[in-house]
């Protein structure tokens, strides 16, 4: 029987009060597992109301207290990645390595947030006029909410909450529904290591509990990761509700190959920045670009074998390289836009589609493919597949390479491989994305530095996490101060001049 998903509210599961429930698979044998509630707007009401009620305790509490609770969930996480990990394979499908490193990556941003009482210290100026001295604070917003996709339930929030709760908000977080149980673990940790109740809270849901937080006047600021055209609706929806608000969208992450480039390390790169995760990564690599015939041929020739080889499995399996897709719809789609490449002329090199598996029939399964010469007008091309999906998109020189990057919509992250410092600078300084790699297929920076692109693939000021995350989650205050000497000089009436 499949196992009831709840809230985490006041520091407890809750069930809420809406009737509605959605279903969550095991995508390797497409087995139905747990049936996961459904917010409506009262239960993000009561959500909310939870963690406005101890909000100003929590940002009273000394930033070295909070460090310290972050401290405590990140020793109980490091124990158990093991328990965390298991859940996230049964829920999303990625393999049990993948899932691992996912959570490790999480808990770096848990270590740079465990720094908030060096992070949080203002600045001070004395005698900025007579006997004038200005300092300044980053104080918390309140309460702040998450909005995060199922390709990643643990990593992707962990770069919104321990930057957030360091800093002094209470956070709710709305994870997605597809796999929504790793969500509720990170809670229970939360509380075992010491928060307290209502100041981390989960709320389940789909589009009606998003709407929700988006429209609460107490949520005053909103954090998204997903697809394009819902970030750029979630970020108008929450700034003209007096909201700070930062949306991370879609991508379409390009590799340029040089022709010096170490051309066996840029096939393992591209195998496992494609088809990693089954592809379902923002900064999976989906285009590869080599520059000239010789190189195009020879990267093809290279990687045809390579991903015919791929092994493909349940995430349990420890040989296993690339695990199901979330859902059988996400796998259809996929598998609708390797028909489209093929209707529209590229050339289909490996086919994943129609993969199955012993024993596994019923699972969410799809080979890696590969297409050549595919073009800027093809939809496998401008779009965002988030499949296991690689386009070889051939470029004449350099130039054109760059520009193919440049001209498109997305500008998450981007990658070129060769030997040529001056290739590798030039493409550094002038490339239009976010996130750069030189020699490095996913150039996904460390929490102590902040993550985002440009263009369609980022709304908002602020990238996440980093610097950039305490930036987001505090406001500056800046206090000017003057003592009474006991000279009195009459009131000013004039726009006061620090002389």
């Amino acid at each position: 029987m499949p196992t009831a998903i709840s809230h985490f509210i006041g520091g407890q599961l809750a069930a809420g009060t809406a009737t509605r429930h959605a279903p969550v698979f095991n995508p390797a044998t497409g087995e139905e597992t747990g049936r996961v509630a459904l917010a409506n707007a009262a239960d993000v009401n009561a959500a909310v109301a939870a963690a406005k009620a101890v909000a100003r305790d929590w940002a009273l509490t000394t930033p070295l207290r909070r460090a310290r609770i972050l401290n405590a969930f990140l020793r109980i996480a490091e124990e158990r990645t093991d328990e965390l990990a298991a859940l996230i394979t049964a829920e999303h499908g990625k393999v049990l390595s993948d899932a691992r490193g996912e959570i490790q990556r999480g808990l770096e941003v848990v270590e740079f947030a465990t720094g908030i009482p060096q992070l949080l210290k203002g600045e001070v100026t004395e005698n900025v006029g007579t006997r004038v001295d200005s300092h300044s604070l980053r104080q918390p917003l309140g309460v702040v909410a998450g909005i995060t996709p199922f390709n990643f339930p643990v990593m992707v929030p962990m770069w919104m909450f321990p930057v957030a709760l360091a800093c002094g908000n209470c956070f709710v977080l709305k994870p997605s529904e597809r796999d929504p149980s790793a969500s509720l673990l990170v809670a229970a940790w939360l509380k075992e290591a010491g928060l307290p109740d209502g100041v981390f809270t989960v709320v389940q849901g789909d589009k009606e509990a998003v709407d929700a937080l988006l429209h609460h006047p107490d949520i005053a600021a909103v954090s998204f990761v997903g697809s394009t055209p819902i970030a750029r609706t979630i970020y108008a929806t929450a700034t003209a509700n007096g909201k700070r608000a930062q949306c991370l969208g879609g991508a379409k992450n390009h590799m340029i190959v040089m022709p010096d480039a170490d051309l066996d390390q840029a096939v393992d790169a591209l195998m496992g920045a494609a088809y990693g995760s089954a592809g379902e990564r923002c900064m999976a690599i989906s285009v590869a670009v080599p520059v000239g015939e010789k190189t195009a041929d020879a990267l093809v020739a290279k990687l045809i074998p390579k991903v015919r080889a791929l092994k493909v499995g349940p995430g349990t399996d420890p040989e296993a390289e690339m695990g199901p897709l979330v859902t059988r719809a996400h796998r259809d789609k996929v598998s609708g836009y390797i028909d489209a490449g093929v209707a529209q002329g590229a050339d289909l090199l490996v086919d994943g589609r129609g993969l199955s598996l012993q024993g596994y029939e019923d699972g969410f399964f799809l080979g890696g493919s590969l297409f050549d010469r595919v073009t800027p007008e093809m939809s496998i091309y401008r779009e965002e597949i988030f499949g296991p999906v690689l386009a070889i998109t051939r470029a004449p020189d350099y130039a054109t390479a760059a520009k193919l990057i440049n001209d498109h919509e997305f500008g998450n992250g981007t990658a070129i491989f060769t030997r040529d410092g001056d290739a590798a600078r030039e493409f550094a300084h002038a490339i239009e994305v976010g996130m750069v790699g030189i020699n490095v297929p996913i150039p996904v920076p460390m929490a102590f530095h902040s993550f985002g692109g440009w263009k369609a693939s980022l709304f908002g000021d602020h990238h996440m996490h980093g610097p950039e995350g305490v930036r987001f989650y505090t406001r500056l205050k800046t206090i000017t101060t003057r003592w009474p000497t006991g000279i009195r000089a009459g009131a000013d009436f004039v726009m006061p001049t620090m002389e």
